[in-house]
C-alpha cells in the first residue's frame, strides 16, 4: 500500500527519472499530419514499458494545449482509463501544437505529535492543510513538464518558444523534421536561460521487446544544447532532471525540476 501511494503522488506531481523503473509520457497518435482538420488522438500514462499501458494513468490537471497561433485549445473526449488516460485534439490550424502537462507544486515532510507525516499540494495551500503544531518542515518545490509537438502541415515554431517555467526543450531542430540517420539540436532552458552540463537520456519505444535498453546519453554544452543522431526510426523518449536552490515557494529549501518529451523520428 506505501508503495502504491507513493506512485499516486509521483504521477500527480514529479516522478523520479532515471532512478527509477516508472517513466511518464503523452504518446500522440502520429506526429505530422496533412490534410483538412484533422483530429490528434494522445495516450497520457505512467509505466514500466515505453510505450505500453502497464502501470496507472497519468492525471490530465495541468494539461496545456498551444495551437499555432498560440491560442489555448481545450481537449475533446478526455477519459482517464484503468491503465492510461486519453484525450482527442481538433488540428484545425495549420502550424505546429505544443501538447504539454505541467505540474507546479510542493512536497512537504514534518513532525506531528512525535509521528512522521507527509503532505502533497499547491503552495498556496500549505498554511491551512499543514498543521500548525507541525516541527520540522521541511517542504521542496516541484516543476515538471511532459510534452510532445505535432504538426499539421507546415512546421511553425512562435509557440515553441520558453516559458520561463522550470525546464524546458528549445527546437533547434524543428521536433518533427526527425529523420533515421540525421542529426539533430535541441537547447535545455531552465527558467528560459541555457542549461549548462545538464544529462539527458534518450531511449527509443518498444523496451518491452528488446534485453537491452539501448539508452543514449548526452550532455549540454556551454549554450545548453545538445545533438542526437537518431540509429533508428520510432517514437523516442527524452527525459532529464536537476535539483537546486532556486526556489520560488518561500518556505522550500530545494527544488526539483523535471522534463519528459516524446518524439517521432521518421525512416528516410
Amino acid at each position: 500500500m506505501h508503495r502504491f501511494l507513493l506512485t499516486i503522488l509521483a504521477a500527480g506531481c514529479l516522478i523520479p527519472i532515471t532512478a527509477s523503473a516508472h517513466k511518464t509520457w503523452l504518446l500522440p497518435s502520429q506526429t505530422v499530419f496533412s490534410g483538412n482538420d484533422p483530429w490528434l488522438t494522445v495516450d497520457a500514462a505512467v509505466s514500466n514499458d515505453l510505450f505500453y499501458f502497464n502501470h496507472f494513468p497519468l492525471g490530465l490537471e495541468g494539461l496545456q494545449i498551444t495551437a499555432p497561433d498560440g491560442n489555448s485549445v481545450e481537449p475533446e473526449n478526455a477519459a482517464q482509463l484503468k491503465y492510461r488516460s486519453v484525450f482527442d485534439v481538433p488540428l484545425t490550424q495549420r502550424g505546429t501544437y505544443r501538447i504539454a502537462r505541467v505540474s507546479n507544486g510542493v512536497f512537504a515532510g514534518y513532525e506531528l505529535n512525535g509521528e512522521r507525516k507527509r503532505w502533497r499540494g499547491k503552495p498556496e495551500s500549505m498554511a491551512t492543510e499543514i498543521p500548525k503544531e507541525a516541527t520540522n518542515l521541511r517542504v521542496t518545490e516541484s516543476v515538471s513538464r511532459i510534452e510532445t509537438f505535432v504538426s499539421n502541415g507546415p512546421l511553425t515554431t512562435e509557440n515553441l518558444q520558453p516559458t520561463g517555467n522550470g525546464i524546458e526543450l528549445v527546437p533547434i531542430t524543428h521536433p518533427n523534421d526527425l529523420f533515421e540517420g540525421e542529426q539533430a539540436t535541441f537547447r535545455l532552458v531552465v527558467n528560459a536561460e541555457p542549461s549548462k552540463g545538464q544529462e539527458v537520456t534518450i531511449l527509443r519505444g518498444g523496451t518491452r521487446y528488446r534485453n537491452a535498453q539501448d539508452e543514449i546519453h548526452v550532455t549540454t554544452d556551454a549554450n545548453g544544447e545538445f545533438q542526437i543522431t537518431w540509429p533508428k526510426p520510432g517514437m523516442y523518449w527524452i527525459e532529464t532532471s536537476i535539483q537546486d536552490s532556486h526556489t520560488s515557494v518561500d518556505q522550500a529549501n530545494s527544488r526539483r525540476l523535471g522534463y519528459t518529451a516524446t518524439l517521432e523520428v521518421l525512416p528516410q
